[in-house]
């Protein structure tokens, strides 16, 4: 973890906790991180819980994000949501590409993209995922896959020959989702530092030293201290541990 880069936890509830779970959870976790400083703390909850949770951390040093959203600003697209309907309920960040939204949900690289210029026109701070499935890995693609993912979704910041530095990076191994797999520190920093310097390559050194690249992959209060251990690790995206108060804040607090 570098020092010029403030750390990140950021959790994704995916599609998880009834309303007044999602409420009482988000207090929990304002009320952990009361005193805390040097951390950022981000929580993605549901759609249909960002209101709630935006007041139940009112006041708290905690970023609301959204878990998707489409690249238009209105229209007829019936089930989907805009960054401006995620501005107007008080998010500041949306999660784009995840591998389960590209698995489950076709999003290709050019889908991601677009909603990551959508977001970046508006101001919204995307947190772009990448990563390798099991059999990318053990085929020694790992490299090419996360390279491809991130020429193909940043697609449009290449052509300006600009990314804004808030942008933030999540590396999120498929193999290590909702697994119990981790990468070992050693291995999630090798491909954290090919994103950097992929990022120095196609931009600029000052940008590769600003943004935060995020691990997210199974990651547990056990395990959280090594990988920020890291110096190019500088945060988590993390699933089922940011169910519960106590195990999300034993990660912020690592």
């Amino acid at each position: 973890m570098n020092i010029d880069r403030v750390p990140m936890i950021a959790g994704n509830w995916k599609m998880n906790l009834k309303l007044d779970e999602a409420v009482a959870l988000a207090r929990g976790v304002a009320q952990g991180v009361r005193d805390l400083k040097g951390v950022e703390v981000l929580l993605a909850p549901p759609f249909t819980a960002l209101s709630a949770v935006r007041e139940a951390i009112d006041g708290a040093r905690i970023f609301l994000g959204a878990q998707n959203m489409h690249w238009e600003m209105h229209g007829a697209f019936t089930g989907e949501v805009s960054g401006r309907m995620l501005q107007e309920v008080g998010c500041t960040h949306v999660i784009l590409g995840h591998s389960e939204r590209r698995a489950l949900f076709g999003d290709t690289d050019e889908v991601v993209d677009a909603k990551v210029k959508a977001a970046a026109f508006l101001g919204l701070i995307p947190i772009v995922c990448v990563g390798e499935t099991l059999e990318d890995r053990e085929a020694g693609r790992t490299f090419e896959v996360v390279e491809s993912q991130l020429s193909g979704s940043l697609k449009n910041f290449r052509a300006d020959q600009r990314m804004p530095p808030q942008t933030i990076l999540a590396y999120e191994p498929v193999w290590a989702i909702g697994t119990g797999k981790t990468a070992t520190p050693e291995q999630a920093q090798e491909v954290h530092r090919f994103i950097r310097e992929w990022i120095e390559k196609t931009f600029n050194p000052g940008t590769a030293n600003q943004v935060r690249i995020l691990y997210g992959g199974s990651v547990k209060p056990e395990n959280i201290g090594d990988l920020m251990a890291q110096p190019d690790i500088d945060g988590a995206l993390v699933g089922g541990a940011s169910l519960k108060a106590e195990s999300f804040l034993g990660i912020i607090r690592f």
